[in-house]
């Protein structure tokens, strides 16, 4: 049979346009399908980055505003909303301005229209609403407007859609009206008053980025501890910090109804067996997201879900053997360097079978928070759920000279080994740089280094990396004393 193309992306975001540049590069005639009302994929336009460049912006305030135990002496410090939001929207524009140019010159085709499956080789195509509206592209643009609707054929496809906003499971806030992450990101004002619901890694970091600008945050979480995929020493740690910074939270909820008091929103809940309501101007609904795979065709091309989420192999191979996805619509984890890799390894698998396994040995999840919070492998929660044998070994940034000088005291780091032969199972900080700090881990782990090998590197003195020398140390220590 003969198709139109090699290869069909459906979704141009990180994981798609990763999997385009692996197939076109080898020569496979590739077209990417994007159908969103904007071009860059979650991260770039309502994820990773909008989000980090408010985190850093608040930040840099809270700084300032405790600089008097450095010697340094301010007046109130003030900020200006608007002018914060508009560097966001400037870094976010540069960064899709860049992804938009590298679809259009890419050595693929680049169509704009909404994409769903007939059968299991042909892809329907109609135009964007407001498809009369023009693209911006470069004279070399592969980028096609489409203007009626089309059909295309492809030999393979990577199903690369990404994620929406969970819908609430309180259908009482739909009348009450609440704001989603996306909402946020585009606030013109800030409420005195907000509650979050939902204790992941949206929720807390909005919680924290929306404190540090003046608004009261109550935090509504369902399980016992925020950010339930950490151990509970973690959690407990930035709830410490939270609670500090006068932000009033929540655990071991179960929403039961929400109505409008007034000017104000209120939710009402259990929380430990006791009825509670909580008040505010507005209301977060921070409850995670879900893979967009309604309404693509996916049973006509045989591609089976499990609750929205597309089932792949470690090859990620859908059900359907010349079918493979990538990305937030694959689920388990919504995270964008785990996309463009899962992007890769759909486009190798395609350009030679079986030749490029996912391997998720060295999963890293980061919360960008205050201290931040960052973790690869495995975790004593899963350890122990899983029942793999280890030694745990942690030390604290409070005793550790350049965090102290930093005045950063809180958290810690942690090590899990192996209990015989002390090979790195997993690593967590929480602490003053955790996201970069957590990469000496992850280099360790790749090459499989025991922390008997990690304790006697070099490490600078005083540097924040040295504090993973001293659980390295405990556990080899452990080690050679079992």
């Amino acid at each position: 049979m003969q198709f139109d193309f090699d290869v069909a992306i459906v979704g141009g975001g990180s994981g798609g346009f990763a999997a385009a540049r692996t197939t076109a590069n080898a020569g496979l005639k590739t077209v990417v399908i994007e159908g969103g009302e904007e071009v860059g994929g979650l991260c770039i336009l309502r994820g990773c980055m909008p989000t980090k460049a408010l985190l850093y912006a608040a930040e840099v305030k809270h700084l300032a505003e405790h600089a008097e135990m450095w010697g340094l002496r301010s007046e109130k410090v003030t900020f200006d909303f608007a002018k914060a939001m508009a560097r966001k929207d400037t870094v976010i524009k540069d960064f899709a301005d860049y992804r938009v140019q590298q679809l259009n010159e890419g050595k693929f085709k680049f169509i704009r229209a909404n994409a769903k499956f007939v059968d299991a080789h042909t892809l329907e195509l109609n135009p964007l609403r407001g498809s009369e509206r023009e693209f911006a592209h470069s004279e070399n643009a592969n980028e096609s407007r489409l203007t009626s609707a089309a059909t295309i054929t492809a030999k393979n496809f990577v199903i690369a859609t990404g994620s929406r906003v969970a819908p609430t499971p309180l259908p009482q806030l739909r009348d009450v009206g609440y704001l989603t992450s996306d909402d946020v990101l585009k606030l013109n004002k800030l409420p005195k008053t907000m509650l979050i619901l939902g204790g992941g890694a949206i929720g807390c970091e909005f919680a924290q980025y929306l404190s540090r600008f003046g608004v009261k945050i109550t935090l509504i979480q369902r399980s016992p501890h925020v950010l339930h995929d950490f151990d509970a020493d973690v959690a407990a740690e930035i709830e410490k910090v939270f609670r500090r910074e006068g932000v009033e939270i929540f655990t071991n909820t179960k929403l039961f109804d929400a109505r409008r008091d007034g000017d104000l929103k209120t939710v009402v809940f259990d929380c430990h067996g006791k009825m509670t309501s909580a008040s505010a101007e507005e209301i977060l609904f921070a409850l995670g997201r879900v893979p967009n795979t309604a309404g693509i065709g996916l049973e006509k091309a045989g591609v089976k879900t499990e609750h929205g989420r597309i089932v792949c192999d470690e090859f990620m191979r859908t059900s359907a053997p010349h079918i493979f996805a990538a990305g937030d619509c694959v689920g388990l984890h919504d995270i964008v360097h785990l996309a463009v890799l899962q992007g890769e390894a759909a486009g190798k698998n395609i350009i030679k079978l079986d030749s490029c396994k996912m391997d998720y040995r060295l999963f890293i999840e980061i919360v960008f928070t205050d201290p931040q919070i960052a973790q690869v492998g495995i975790t004593e929660k899963q350890a122990s759920a899983k029942n793999v044998p280890y030694l745990a070994a942690s030390y604290p940034f409070g005793d550790h000279g350049k965090s102290i000088i930093m005045e950063a005291r809180d958290g810690f780091v942690k090590l899990l080994c192996g209990p015989k032969s002390g090979e790195i199972l997993g690593g967590t900080c929480i602490g003053p740089a955790g996201g970069e700090l957590i990469h000496e881990i992850v280099v360790a782990m790749s090459k499989r280094m025991t922390v008997q090998e990690l304790a006697t590197i070099p490490h600078y003195h005083p540097t924040l990396a040295e504090i993973w020398t001293y659980p390295a140390e405990e556990l080899a220590e452990k080690i050679k004393a079992a």
